[in-house]
This record gives structure tokens, sequence and C-alpha cells, in this order.
């Protein structure tokens, strides 16, 4: 298999495992929507965590394999290519990559597809499509602009310049920067973490503020006021009161 999942402790590993670049080919894309539906269905995942190993993270695409392609294959493919991606970002958890080495091209489109971005001290990111004479096509153009800004989005895009986890950082790109050898476990344990969460209130949370960022002010509000009533129908909310009321903030155990 050229992606792996492992669950522990309600935290769902997805590991891309493809040496020794995790070129992301088209099994590899297909493996990933797969997983990402498993992984949206099951109860005892929590939380998930995205991760290529100690040495890379994903460097792009298969590109011996989309050489191959003429337009109208890459007309037919391109959906699919898309739509493993938006799986992956759809997943309705809280969602970490854990970055090391090149995230490029397609790989740092799959970062994208995270709600955090932990990366290595020595971790390089970047949309080096324009240097092929191509455009990012897996959410790249979109995904990146909405996370950074489109100044920043088009000068990556347009240079193709790839840029270090300093930088990234200081743009927004990634979320946190730590040394290499640290990057699973602290992304598995910001996972571990919420994995302990109530369930359903972090779904909505989620839901709320991607969908919200796709929609008008009164739309999103809208959104908000509908799962903010729902969440009082479910028991995470009443352990979470009376734990507050009984013993105070922050000490909830919450259903899993």
């Amino acid at each position: 298999m050229t992606v792996h999942l492992d669950v522990t402790d309600g935290v769902g590993t997805l590991r891309l495992d493809r040496p020794p670049m995790n070129a992301l080919d088209i099994a590899v894309q297909d493996r990933l929507r797969e997983l990402a539906g498993e992984l949206s269905r099951r109860a005892d995942v929590r939380a998930v965590v995205i991760w290529g190993g100690e040495k890379v993270f994903a460097a792009g695409a298969d590109i011996k394999e989309m050489r191959a392609m003429d337009h109208a294959a890459m007309v037919s493919r391109s959906r699919g290519l898309q739509d493993a991606f938006t799986a992956v970002a759809r997943i309705p958890k809280p969602v970490v990559a854990a970055v090391t080495g090149y995230a490029l091209g397609g790989g740092c489109e799959l970062a994208l597809c995270a709600d955090i971005r932990i990366a290595a001290e020595d971790a390089r990111l970047g949309q080096p499509e324009i240097l092929l004479g191509l455009i990012p096509g897996a959410g790249g153009t979109q995904r990146l602009a909405r996370l950074v800004g489109p100044a920043r989005a088009k000068d990556l895009i347009f240079t193709g310049r790839q840029v270090q986890a300093g930088e990234a950082l200081a743009m927004g790109l990634v979320d946190r920067v730590v040394p290499a050898g640290e990057v699973y476990r602290e992304a598995h344990g910001w996972a571990a973490r919420l994995a302990g969460g109530p369930a359903m209130a972090l779904r909505a949370a989620k839901e709320c503020v991607d969908t919200g960022l796709e929609a008008d002010i009164d739309s999103g509000l809208a959104l908000e006021r509908s799962w903010f009533s729902a969440l009082f129908a479910t028991e995470d909310r009443e352990i979470g009161m009376r734990s507050f009321v009984e013993e105070g903030p922050g000490k909830a155990r919450f259903t899993r």
C-alpha cells in the first residue's frame, strides 16, 4: 500500500509510503480518498495526523506519470485529483500535517488540506508547478490564497520558489516549527489532546469555520447559530457544563 492508516488512542495517522519522495501518483491519490472516507466514518478516530515519514512529507506529483498524459487524459483525471484532496480537507475531525523535508506541489497542497501544519526546522514548502508550464491543480490556487492571502500566494505560485520553515511560519503557511526529530511527536500530541475533546462540538467548529469562510457573514452566522443550538442536545454539552459547575473549567471527561 502507498498510504497506511494506523489508529491508536483515538488518533488516526495517514502515513504516506512511496519512497523515496512520496510522489503523489494516481494510486496514492485514490488511496488518500479511500482512507479519508474511512477516517470520516470511524467513530474510534477522533483526530488525524498526515505524515510522510522522517525524511520527506511529499515532494509533489509523479512527473513521469503526468508527462505521459495528454489533454484529454488530464481532463478526465483532474476531477479525481481534486476530489482526493477535498476528501482529506473535509474529514470532519481535527487534522494536523506533520511536515518533514519537502512539501512541494501536491505535497504542499496536501498539507493545506489540514487544519494546522507543524513543520521541521529544515522543511521546505512551495508550489513549483509554474516551472513545468503548469499551475497547481489539487487546490493550491484556492487553499493557499485563503490561508496566506492572495499576494503571498501569487508570489509562491508565480515564481515557483521554495520557502524554508521560518519564512513559511512568518507568512502563516505553517503554524509551528520544531526540530525535525520532534515533528511527528508534536503533531500526534496535538491530535491526541483533541481526541479527548467533545467530538460533535469539534466537528461543528470545523464546519462553521470552513464553510463560513466561503459564505457571506450572515450565512456564516446562521450556520453557527444552528450548530450552537444543536449542541445543546448532546451528552457532551451536559458533561461539559456539569463539570464546569462542579469542578471548574477544563476538567470535563467527554464520552468516546
